[in-house]
């Protein structure tokens, strides 16, 4: 794994543009492409078995989860319980999810897996490749993103109710809304019939206890991209388990097991001999040198790295009062004070690519660019 400086293309905002990519630039520069990242091929068939492996673990943790009652460490709320095991013995389907990983040294470990509303899907998909078209259309990337989502959308027709699929995202997110608008796309070339509606606009029919757009269809599938813990935090969710059509909700509600940072001691406990596991723990005294995060903070929020317990770095934030959880400090490679962390992108149960963001510190928060990469 390098690093590589170049030129950017010129002009290279018009470029993104025109793909849709609308939130390059904010008050910092998001997309980066001064710089990229190149891979020899055994270290991304090393990435993809590593993400394939970790995907089986975390469904084997799932299923350890239900079976012994462990939602307290979750912070869920008993009346969701039912609900999320009604979408795992019913087996509804996921479509993605993206593990963020430290490569490093000749290993690779998973920092956590950010399986409810992952994001950087449509720069990893689509952004970095056609980048690659213009900067050597002789290389690859690890990068089948577009294609697996597409034929896995046509696999999951046959599991949806009857009815319009609704992709659903809240209003003013450029971001989530591109991220959103992407994978409706990928859903219509699988010939799927959507629709759109905004998170804000779903309305609730008391009545006949169904969800509604704003012209009164019914919601019989929805893609949300919105965590799982804002939906049961707010009276909106709790209509759910009332749902007349029970609705199929992508990502399902088993999901919120695996978006939530409790589930890093649980990978630990069951797997302590995987290679690819951090230790982690629901203890503060069991490490020395390690990383504190909250179980539900997001875009690095509230993270504090301490080593001999030392504090080495810290973030601010709104999280924490859920509880925390306490992971090995394994800290990101530093190429001339910057900081890259892989995700790795599993879609329709199969490793599908790769998206690379980079800090300057430590931690990676919102301020972090995406960079691309390529197989030399």
């Amino acid at each position: 794994m390098k690093r590589n400086q170049i030129n950017a293309r010129n002009n290279w905002q018009k470029e993104v543009e025109k793909l849709g990519f609308g939130f390059h630039t904010t008050n910092l520069p998001y997309w980066d492409e001064s710089v990229y990242y190149s891979f020899e091929m055994p270290e991304i068939l090393a990435i993809e078995k590593a993400t394939n492996e970790l995907w089986d673990l975390c469904l084997g943790a799932v299923q350890h989860v239900m079976d012994e009652k462990l939602y307290s460490q979750f912070r869920i709320p008993d009346w969701a319980i039912p609900m999320i095991e009604r979408s795992w013995t019913e087996d509804h389907p996921a479509i993605y999810g993206r593990f963020d990983l430290c490569v490093k040294d000749n290993e690779i470990k998973m920092l956590e897996f950010n399986a409810d509303t992952p994001t950087s899907l449509y720069e990893a998909g689509i952004v970095q490749w056609f980048w690659l078209q213009d900067f050597d259309k002789n290389k690859d990337q690890f990068n089948s993103v577009h294609e697996k989502l597409i034929n896995y959308w046509k696999y999951l027709k046959n599991y949806l109710n009857a009815g319009k699929l609704h992709f659903s995202c809240l209003k003013e997110t450029l971001e989530d809304l591109t991220n959103t608008e992407y994978m409706r796309d990928c859903a219509i070339q699988a010939g799927i019939d959507t629709k759109l509606v905004f998170i804000d606009d779903i309305g609730w029919d008391a009545d006949n206890k169904q969800f509604l757009d704003l012209e009164d269809e019914a919601i019989k599938n929805i893609f949300k991209l919105y965590p799982w813990e804002w939906i049961l935090s707010e009276s909106f969710g709790k209509n759910i388990p009332d749902d007349s059509n029970n609705a199929l909700w992508i990502e399902p509600a088993w999901k919120m097991i695996l978006s939530n940072k409790a589930i890093l001691p649980v990978l630990w406990k069951l797997y302590p001999d995987c290679k690819y596991l951090l230790p982690a723990y629901f203890e503060a005294d069991r490490l020395s040198n390690y990383v504190k995060k909250p179980i539900l903070s997001r875009e690095g929020a509230n993270i504090d790295l301490v080593m001999k317990n030392i504090a080495l770095a810290k973030t601010e934030g709104q999280y924490g009062a859920e509880g925390y959880i306490y992971q090995e400090l394994f800290t990101l490679p530093n190429f001339s004070d910057h900081y890259p962390v892989v995700g790795s992108w599993i879609i329709g149960q199969e490793a599908a690519g790769i998206g690379i963001r980079e800090a300057d510190s430590l931690i990676t928060d919102n301020q972090s660019r995406f960079v691309p990469h390529l197989i030399q």
